[in-house]
C-alpha cells in the first residue's frame, strides 16, 4: 500500500485509464478454490438482473481492490483459435413476476454467467447483454506494452496458443521467468456495433503453471486451453487496467510475478483462482 502522504497517481505510471460508469506467493504453491465464498458488497443497488453472484476470480492479494478479477472460460474453434465462452440466453421469471434475460451455463460443476462481468459500468455495454450477438473470439489489442506482441501479431488478429511459443521461460526482465507469457487482448469487441469505449479489456497468459494445475483441478482443466488463462482486465477498485509483468514498479509492491494495477497498487495473482461472491450491478434496462 502507498502511504497516505505519497502520490497515488505517479505520472510515470501512465495508468490513469478509467471507464465511465459505476465504480464499483512469488511461486505458485497451488491453484485453489475457497471452501466458503465471502460476500463482497462494495457494489450496491441490488436490482433486477443484479444481486448476489458466485464466480471464479483471479485472487486479489494486496491493495484497495475489494475482490478478484473474473475469469473468462475458454474454448477453441476447429483451427485452435481461442474463444471466450458465452452461454445461450434464456428468459427467467423473478418472484415478483418480472422477466429477465440471463446467459448462464454449467462448466465443471460451476455456474458460469454473464453476470460475472456486471461491475465497473460494464453492465451498460451492449456486448455484455445476455442475448447480444457478438464475436466471441479473443483478439489482440492494437495498443500493448509487450514487445513480443507488437512484433509477432497485429491488432485485431485472433489469439492462438501457438502465438505464445516459446512461453515456458519467457521474460521481459520484470520478475522471474517461468511464470508465462502475457498478451493484451479484447473480447466480444470486434464489430462495428461496439464503440471503442465499450471494448472489453482482457488479459491472456499462457503459462506452464496453468498447464500443471489443469492436471489436478477440474475447473482449471475445463476453463483453460493449453495453459492459456483469460480474465477480464478491469480493476475491481476503480476500473483501471492492470497488467501482468508490464510495469517496472510492480516488484516494489510484491507484484513482480503477478498482475499489478499502477493507479492504486492493487495486486492480483493469476495463479490463484478462487471462488467469490459479490453483488452484481443491475443492467440498465431492468
Amino acid at each position: 500500500m502507498v502511504p497516505m502522504d505519497e502520490d497515488k497517481y505517479p505520472p510515470e505510471t501512465d495508468r490513469r485509464r478509467f471507464v465511465k460508469g459505476v465504480v464499483g506467493g512469488s511461486s505458485m504453491a497451488a491453484i485453489t478454490t475457497a471452501g466458503a465464498a465471502a460476500v463482497n458488497s462494495s457494489t450496491t443497488d441490488v436490482g433486477k438482473g443484479g444481486g448476489s453472484v458466485t464466480y471464479r476470480a483471479i485472487r486479489n492479494t494486496d491493495g484497495p481492490a475489494p475482490r478478484g478479477l473474473p475469469q473468462i472460460p475458454l474454448e477453441t474453434d476447429e483451427d485452435g483459435y481461442l474463444k471466450g465462452v458465452w452461454p445461450e440466453a434464456e428468459t427467467r421469471t423473478l418472484e415478483d413476476g418480472t422477466e429477465i434475460t440471463v446467459a448462464e451455463t454449467e462448466i465443471a460443476g460451476v455456474t458460469y454467467s454473464s453476470r460475472w462481468f456486471q461491475y465497473c459500468g460494464v453492465q451498460t455495454y451492449r456486448n455484455i447483454q445476455p442475448d447480444s450477438d457478438h464475436d466471441n473470439y479473443l483478439r489482440y489489442e492494437p495498443a500493448t506494452t509487450y514487445d513480443w506482441q507488437r512484433q509477432a501479431v497485429e491488432g485485431g488478429e485472433k489469439v492462438h496458443p501457438e502465438d505464445f511459443v516459446p512461453y515456458e521461460d519467457w521474460t521481459n526482465h520484470i520478475g522471474d521467468p517461468g511464470y508465462g507469457k502475457p498478451a493484451d487482448c479484447n473480447w466480444r469487441s470486434h464489430a462495428d456495433s461496439v464503440p471503442a469505449e465499450e471494448s472489453l479489456a482482457v488479459q491472456v497468459i499462457r503459462s506452464p503453471l496453468i498447464e500443471e494445475a489443469a492436471k489436478e483441478d477440474e475447473w482449471i482443466a475445463a476453463s483453460t486451453v493449453k495453459g492459456c488463462l483469460a480474465f477480464m482486465n478491469k480493476c475491481t477498485h476503480f476500473c483501471c487496467i492492470p497488467g501482468f509483468k508490464d510495469s517496472g514498479d510492480a516488484p516494489k509492491f510484491g507484484a513482480a510475478n503477478k498482475s499489478y494495477c499502477g493507479c492504486h497498487q492493487s495486486v492480483y495473482d493469476p495463479f490463484d483462482i478462487v471462488e467469490k461472491t459479490y453483488i452484481a450491478l443491475p443492467r440498465p434496462d431492468e
